[in-house]
């Protein structure tokens, strides 16, 4: 799951991005976490224009530990960079690959084009929960 999608179910509540996250934990997917994009989510997260109205950092710390004790914690024992323009969507797709991933839920699909390559798809949160909607 892209930062991009914390951000957005943090903005509002009335969107894709908050139903999948407000889901969690699912008996249909499972979140993976790295080192790395924890310490991204925690960076982008805690920005004041990040913050929902009348919460402040450590709410959204408290938030993402929530998360993490969530996850599957993947390790990475290998990287793909230079593989991505953005070296903070190479995280992802890493990640992605080293859990053997078959989707990132982003809201920047357009910045993981090539990631089919290695077998992971990109798909916004709102065709994320359609496909979970279509499976048996």
């Amino acid at each position: 799951m892209d930062t991009s999608v914390l951000v957005a179910a943090m903005r509002s509540r009335r969107g894709a991005s908050f139903k999948l996250v407000s889901s969690i934990p699912s008996p249909d997917f499972q979140i993976c976490l790295s080192i790395g994009l924890y310490t991204e989510w925690q960076e982008v997260l805690t920005r004041p224009e990040n913050l929902p109205p009348g919460q402040t950092s450590q709410d959204a710390l408290r938030f993402l530990r929530y998360l993490a004790s969530q996850s599957h914690i993947q390790q990475i024992h290998f990287l793909w960079r230079p593989f991505l323009p953005d070296p903070d969507d190479d995280l992802v797709l890493e990640l992605a690959f080293a859990a053997n991933s078959r989707y990132i839920i982003t809201h920047n699909v357009k910045d993981f084009h090539g990631s089919e390559q290695l077998g992971v798809v990109p798909l916004s949160p709102r065709d994320f929960l359609h496909l979970l909607q279509r499976k048996p």
